[in-house]
Order: C-alpha cells, then sequence, then structure tokens
C-alpha cells in the first residue's frame, strides 16, 4: 500500500509563512507548521479520523 500523497502550494509571502519562519523555538514552529497542515488538509475536507481528533486536541490547547 502506498502512503497518500498531496500537492502543498506555500505562499512564502504569508504573514503565517513569516511567523513560522520567525519562532524562536522548534516546539512552537513544529506546531504552527502542524496546525497550518491540518487547517489545509481541513478546508480540502481530508482531515479525518484520528487526525481530525488530534486537531481538535490541539487546537483546544492553544486557545486554552
Amino acid at each position: 500500500n502506498m502512503p497518500e500523497m498531496y500537492n502543498l502550494v506555500v505562499n512564502t509571502n504569508s504573514e503565517l509563512v513569516n511567523q513560522i519562519l520567525n519562532t524562536k523555538t522548534a516546539k512552537k514552529r513544529e506546531r504552527l507548521i502542524n496546525q497550518s497542515l491540518d487547517l489545509a488538509q481541513l478546508s480540502q475536507g481530508l482531515l479525518k479520523g484520528e487526525a481530525l481528533t488530534n486537531f481538535i486536541k490541539r487546537s483546544y490547547e492553544i486557545i486554552k
């Protein structure tokens, strides 16, 4: 079985990308990247199951 593959286009002029690139800690940078990727998948109806559950939990932790 082949893993699912997606094409991802990144707008390098976006504020979010600049924020990710300028984030000082690797942990925060990774969290921002994961959140962004999950939002992109969610917007395309591709975020499901455990990945969706993890996204919801992570989102809650961010706003808590």
